[in-house]
């Protein structure tokens, strides 16, 4: 009876400790993928990060994200909601104006590994027509919303030449209003080639000085997605 107990006790605190780990994992990094043409970090022989930025929502914010990489000298990579563009090229064109990469991030905001392939092309080509249409920018990075793909997603954003891209680390600034907590999670054990995701937050924009110039003090050079690839 004893040893059972044990052996009850020993399962429960296994699990628990998994959950946390789980936990722990989401927040910070995820380095899984269900395909190898999935990309989560980039090039480690290099000593570029990015800073990267998905954008659905939030345009009150986008112009101060735009003057501090502007006071630093960043660029960074914005993977823009097609539906939130076609509300906002004058956002969008001011971002593509002061030197910033523009990345796909779908049109709707809905989970890609939902779709069939014709609904997951159709959601990168609607998105890619906005800004080609608009900008004359022909976008080749596509950051599925949620993070929510699988291999038809892939398969989709290849026949269409996109690269997809997750992150090394979420700073989940979206669900997280704490400056320090944002700051702490973009910069904990920062390596090379990592991407970190972001949103223009309130609390994003008062962690942001301070991340870049942590990593830019730390000899990391803040760039956008492509050329950490």
């Amino acid at each position: 009876m004893k040893k059972s107990l044990i052996i009850a006790n020993i399962i429960i605190v296994a699990m628990f400790v998994a959950l946390i780990g789980l936990s722990f994992s989401n927040s910070i990094a995820i380095r899984t993928s269900v395909d190898s043409r999935v990309v989560y970090q980039g090039d480690g022989s290099k000593n570029n990060v990015s800073f990267m930025i998905n954008v659905y929502q939030g345009n009150e914010y986008i112009e101060q994200i735009l003057d501090i990489m502007d006071i630093y000298q960043v660029k960074t990579t914005f993977f823009v909601g097609g539906s939130w563009a076609v509300k906002n090229l004058d956002l969008v064109k001011e971002i593509y104006a002061r030197g910033h990469e523009l990345g796909n991030h779908g049109f709707y905001h809905r989970d890609q590994d939902t779709l069939d392939f014709d609904g997951n092309c159709q959601e990168i080509s609607l998105c890619h027509k906005v800004i080609s249409e608009n900008l004359g920018v022909n976008m080749s990075l596509f950051a599925p919303p949620s993070g929510a793909y699988n291999i038809t997603t892939v398969d989709a954003a290849v026949s269409l030449n996109y690269t997809t891209i997750m992150w090394t680390r979420d700073t989940i600034d979206w669900r997280d209003q704490d400056s320090e907590l944002i700051y702490n999670r973009a910069i904990k054990d920062l390596s090379n080639g990592d991407l970190i995701l972001m949103h223009p937050t309130k609390k994003s924009v008062e962690a942001l000085p301070d991340i870049l110039k942590y990593a830019i003090d730390s000899g990391f050079n803040p760039t956008t997605v492509s050329n950490c690839l």
